[in-house]
């Protein structure tokens, strides 16, 4: 009789340990943010030089800023403090993956290089190739990227690049 009520105990346990973690999210979406090996948010990239410059320009390790997850760099003091009272103006679209990817139901990094601001938003694409791409329909890559990006939240989608 003990013993049948261990295997109760343990299935018990198994069971309430999945439902902790459905409800805990798990790792079931894809990461908020795009990093690279750093943890850096773009490759280390000022996000803010894309709206303030309107130029892909290389952060500073002495202007860096946790935020969502990543390690953000700035190229000045100015940049870091714009980003600290809205990130999210600043922050690239789709966490920083290509957004022709994210259009396609898919993920590969987005290139600091290969950048467009549209309508008050920073997109990033893989390459400048991949950009071109997305640029001839980029109305509806958009419209597209930002559903399958509300659905990778809760299932993260294959990872091409």
């Amino acid at each position: 009789m003990k013993k049948g009520r261990n295997t109760y105990l343990l299935i018990g346990l198994i069971a309430l340990t999945a439902i902790c973690f459905a409800a805990c999210g798990g790792t079931q979406g894809v990461e908020k943010v795009n990093t690279d090996s750093n943890g850096y948010a773009v490759r280390g990239f000022d996000t803010v030089a894309y709206f303030a410059a309107s130029n892909a320009v290389q952060g500073d390790p002495r202007f860096e800023y946790a935020w969502n997850g990543a390690k953000w760099l700035f190229s000045s003091l100015e940049n870091l403090e714009k980003f600290k009272r809205n990130p999210e103006i600043y922050a690239p679209q789709f966490g920083g993956y290509c957004a022709y990817a994210v259009s396609h139901g898919h993920t590969a990094d987005g290139d600091p290089q290969a950048w467009k601001v549209v309508n008050g938003k920073l997109y990033l694409n893989y390459n400048p190739e991949v950009k071109q791409m997305w640029e001839k329909e980029q109305e509806q890559f958009i419209k597209d990227g930002e559903k399958n990006w509300a659905e990778f939240q809760k299932k993260k989608p294959e990872r091409q690049g």
